[in-house]
């Protein structure tokens, strides 16, 4: 975001004006001194974190978040040719991304997971339409939603048979309930949290008291509809205990409890830590001698996922990387489960895991088409999956796999790619007859190749740091902050090895271990500066990995050719309304934000501009050239569109604050 000096409203015929950013990597000094990282070390490694930070911000040369905006509801879809809100294709990224996440981000993350609580079941709500028109039980989240339009089963396949949306609803669990704990908005939490419990007590309503496993029939996992539960001797199909069923509902009760603390209902808190210390014990009914999970298990006793097994003896990875990136299983569990995965090449043939090896030998369909093994949910590749898998590379300090991962998404997000599922087991795009292709799930990697790092454990008390830095980096500043509450975080790391040393904001803190920082939410900082020394490092200097971003060389920069008088004329607008929020000292609300968003948005076009006059910019094959400089354009305005109507739905609000802004934007067309 601007300040209020950077902001210059020009009368010439080009329009506006405003700074450009750069970064730069001295290789033969091992030093990055980038926009979002800055470091010592491996100059490789520490430019990968650059650009992964640089795919949630406008940027001139890359596909970036805010490409994937839309006005229905004033925030993310999954991409322009899938015109919803997935639950699945979402999970990776939105845990990912949530400590980093910046407004107005957050809230149209926020606004798009209300397309699932808002409709979610009550026993009375239809949703979609037909053949999808099926009215689900209470606490039931959806597959996929939009306004007005909310589909509860998986909706492709043989979906007379399908169950509801079980670990759908658990991965929704824990997406609102992380997102709520990085805000620590005492009413929105008392919002959501009866929603929450709903979900909680629909997944309960399949606990099997006997074994604490879950039941769940046809298309109720999460990367469905692969899974096809109990096959029965008749042929029909029923429900099987499903593993990744109680992996995900594990993590949902870890962040629910937080919730109830932070809200102040012990009881609650208390009735939720049992039900997940009987969830817990269910797993090693599901757990092989290996020490890693299977698939799932049938009611009369057949294991589905025992790796190399006669019959369904395929690898699941789904509930085994989340059980690590999760921190459901121990340490020494979630090494033996890498360890699995690592003995098969065959599930990361192209450094991406795939949900499965071999084929499966149970799904309801044959595995041919669509089915068959590497396309779709059979052995294709998902980034949602990805960026678990990602975490769970951090977690076990396995750093050349998640750079591996990290290079290899890169390569198609250098040619505009960003399609999900990856087909031909993750070397393909899915839809190839596309000029450009972009998802919400290709985001998941670089969100957790930064998430990762300090892994961020949130609690009803405080914050939990568990640094995993590549000893290969010995320096490193992250110089985004961290959503704590209100509270901003901004982060640094020397040395390698065990947590030796821990400032905040010059003086000693004393809440670490070897292993870990814990911030105590009322003794941090409103702006905390948490300085991390590993294995004995000296405290910093103060003029050494200083925290404060450097400021920004000025480099004067015209708006868009492209962009005609009246486009010109809704940005000067913009940029007037923003200079009014910073003088009435309204800049950190969420309308500010989204017109800054517009702003750099707009800029990055400028730059864009700028780089391909120079020469610097790589230039696509065509029709995808004009396709990727057409969404450059569109996300613009598309952002410009959405800030005015929600401008205007404020004209007659009783909420002052609302109204205020309102009068400001009708003040800001004054002058131009």
């Amino acid at each position: 975001m601007f300040g209020l000096k950077k902001l210059l409203l020009v009368a010439v015929a080009a329009g506006v004006i405003w700074t450009a950013s750069t970064y730069a990597a001295d290789s033969s000094l091992s030093r990055l001194e980038g926009r979002h990282y800055r470091g010592a070390g491996d100059i490789e490694y520490l430019q990968l974190l650059e650009t992964a930070r640089r795919m949630f911000e406008p940027d001139a040369e890359r596909q970036n978040l805010a490409m994937l905006y839309v006005t229905n509801w004033n925030g993310l879809v999954e991409g322009p040719t899938w015109d919803a809100w997935w639950i699945q294709n979402s999970y990776g990224t939105t845990y990912g991304i949530l400590p980093l996440l910046r407004e107005p981000f957050l809230t149209f993350l926020q606004n798009s997971q209300d397309l699932w609580f808002d409709q979610m079941g009550d026993g009375k709500r239809v949703g979609a339409t037909p053949p999808h028109d099926w009215v689900a039980p209470d606490g039931a989240l959806g597959d996929a939603a939009r306004p007005g339009w909310i589909v509860y089963k998986q909706g492709d396949g043989r979906i007379g048979i399908h169950d509801w949306g079980m670990e759908f609803t658990a991965a929704g669990m824990v997406m609102q309930s992380e997102l709520l704990l990085t805000t620590r908005d005492p009413q929105a939490i008392a919002h959501y949290l009866p929603k929450l419990e709903r979900c909680a007590a629909f997944i309960e309503t399949r606990r099997d008291p006997t074994n604490n496993l879950f039941l769940a029939g046809p298309a109720g996992n999460l990367l469905a509809p692969s899974y096809a539960g109990w096959k029965r001797p008749d042929g029909t199909y029923d429900k099987a205990y499903l593993t990744g069923l109680s992996i995900t509902y594990i993590a949902a009760l870890d962040r629910l409890i937080e919730l109830e603390k932070l809200a102040g209902r012990t009881a609650m808190a208390e009735r939720y830590s049992a039900l997940r210390t009987s969830a817990r014990q269910g797993l090693a009914a599901l757990t092989t001698e290996e020490g890693y999970f299977i698939r799932s298990l049938d009611p009369d006793g057949a294991r589905h996922g025992v790796f190399g097994a006669a019959k369904h003896g395929y690898f699941e990875a789904s509930p085994n990387h989340d059980a690590i990136a999760f921190r459901v299983v121990d340490n020494a569990q979630a090494e033996r489960i890498f360890r699995k995965i690592a003995s098969i090449p065959e599930l990361r043939p192209h450094d991406f895991i795939l949900p499965n090896y071999p084929s499966y030998d149970d799904m309801y369909e044959k595995p041919e088409g669509l089915w068959a093994f590497g396309t779709w949910v059979n052995g294709g590749h998902w980034s949602t999956c990805e960026a678990r898998m990602m975490l769970a590379y951090y977690r076990l300090g396995r750093f050349e796999d998640a750079r591996r991962s990290m290079q290899r998404l890169l390569t198609f997000a250098e040619s505009f790619r960003l399609d999900n599922p990856l087909v031909k087991q993750g070397s393909d795009v899915y839809q190839p007859n596309q000029p450009i292709n972009l998802t919400y799930d290709a985001f998941g990697p670089p969100a957790a190749f930064m998430r990762g790092l300090f892994e961020y454990l949130y609690r009803a008390d405080g914050l939990i740091l568990v640094p995993h830095i590549p000893p290969s980096i010995t320096a490193l500043e992250q110089l985004d902050p961290v959503r704590f509450g209100s509270k901003k975080v901004f982060l640094s790391v020397k040395g390698s090895g065990p947590v030796t040393g821990v400032t905040v904001n010059g003086k000693k803190w004393k809440s670490f271990d070897a292993d870990r920082v814990f911030l105590q939410f009322e003794k941090t900082p409103k702006n905390a500066r948490v300085k991390i020394l590993l294995g004995g490092a000296k405290s910093v200097r103060p003029d050494e990995l200083e925290i404060t971003r450097a400021t920004e060389p000025v480099t004067f920069l015209v708006i868009s050719k492209s962009f005609d008088p009246a486009q010109t004329r809704r940005l000067a607008r913009v940029l007037a309304f923003q200079g009014k929020l910073f003088k009435e000292r309204l800049e950190e609300t969420y309308e500010a934000a989204h017109a800054g968003l517009i702003l750099d948005c707009a800029r990055a076009v400028a730059d864009r501009d700028e780089l391909r006059r120079a020469g610097k910019l790589t230039l696509l094959p065509e029709p995808s050239q004009t396709a990727a400089d057409r969404l450059f354009d569109e996300t613009v305005f598309r952002l410009c569109d959405g800030l005015e109507a929600k401008l205007e739905s404020y004209r007659n609000s009783a909420v002052t604050k609302q109204r205020k802004m309102f009068e400001l934007w009708r003040a800001s067309e004054r002058d131009l």
